[in-house]
């Protein structure tokens, strides 16, 4: 069940960000991820409840520091810039893109945690490197601008950097007998934090105004709930049941989900130097977390 539920996870993100893709047309990325926070978070508080959590857990004062940093810079400002990448690049790339999380969790371990970095690991993440380069090439079929790119290609690989130092940051708590707390109070974070940038910058009436102007909302509200609540809730489950390493390289295949439903759902192409780009990049990420 573990590999079921880490596969399920990797599918349902996919659909969901295909989803935000096709909304993102009319939705900028800041208000987009404000809405889809501010929609999960008290679903997860709920979650909370139903399991028996604490809400308040007797953090020190450090590891509140942690949790609500890592929700900033892991949710507030990663989700938006994925989100601004999406719009950018399209979903094949940035979902590609996006496989560069294992690795810069891997490295950011060795860096920050003291993990060891094996060479295998080193020559995995130069394989993730090139399958990206190959979805992203641009051929003579232009369908995206050189400019639109190196931004779609900056926000993408920031964002998943930035993602990755979140939850390196906050994975000793994790670790600890409040995860899905620890989970909503991250989540929580990230939608106020948001909220207090709005406030400060007195851009309510702004984000108010997109927000009335005509949407498609129930696109919208679909793949909020897939991408930051009922996805969550199958990724901590895959990792509840299966090995890490095992969840982790499952969950690497959104990669491959993505393209497919960008080309089903979108009409975005499917060539065969992008599927070997999707091969090459999954080759990658099962180097560095299996060997």
């Amino acid at each position: 069940m573990g590999e079921f539920f880490s596969i399920a996870c990797a599918a349902f993100w996919a659909l969901a960000v295909v989803l935000f893709r096709r909304s993102g047309e009319t939705l900028p990325a800041f208000e987009l991820n404000l809405f889809k926070n501010s929609l999960a978070t008290p679903l997860m508080f709920a979650t909370v409840w139903i399991v028996g959590d604490s809400m308040l857990p007797a953090f020190t004062v450090g590891e509140w520091a942690i949790v609500l940093a890592s929700g900033v810079i892991g949710i507030a400002v990663a989700d938006t810039w994925y989100l601004r990448a999406l719009n950018l690049m399209g979903a094949a790339r940035t979902g590609v893109t996006a496989s560069l999380f294992s690795p810069f969790v891997v490295v950011l371990s060795a860096i920050l945690l003291g993990e060891r970095l094996r060479g295998w690991q080193l020559a995995g993440f130069a394989l993730v490197l090139a399958g990206i380069l190959l979805v992203t090439w641009r051929s003579r079929r232009v369908d995206v601008s050189p400019r639109a790119l190196r931004l779609g290609l900056f926000y993408g690989a920031g964002a998943v950097l930035m993602m990755a130092i979140g939850i390196v940051m906050v994975k000793p708590i994790l670790e600890g007998e409040h995860f899905f707390a620890t989970a909503a109070l991250r989540l929580a974070a990230g939608t106020l934090s948001m909220a207090a940038f709005v406030a400060v910058t007195g851009s309510w009436r702004t984000v108010v105004a997109r927000y009335r102007q005509p949407q498609p909302w129930p696109t919208i509200v679909f793949a909020s709930f897939l991408a930051s609540y009922f996805s969550m809730l199958l990724w901590l489950a895959g990792y509840r049941l299966a090995p890490a390493s095992v969840a982790s390289v499952l969950n690497e295949t959104a990669a491959a989900f993505i393209v497919l439903f960008a080309w089903l759902m979108l009409g975005e192409s499917l060539s065969p130097r992008r599927l070997a780009g999707v091969l090459v990049t999954f080759c990658g990420v099962t180097v560095m977390l299996l060997l």
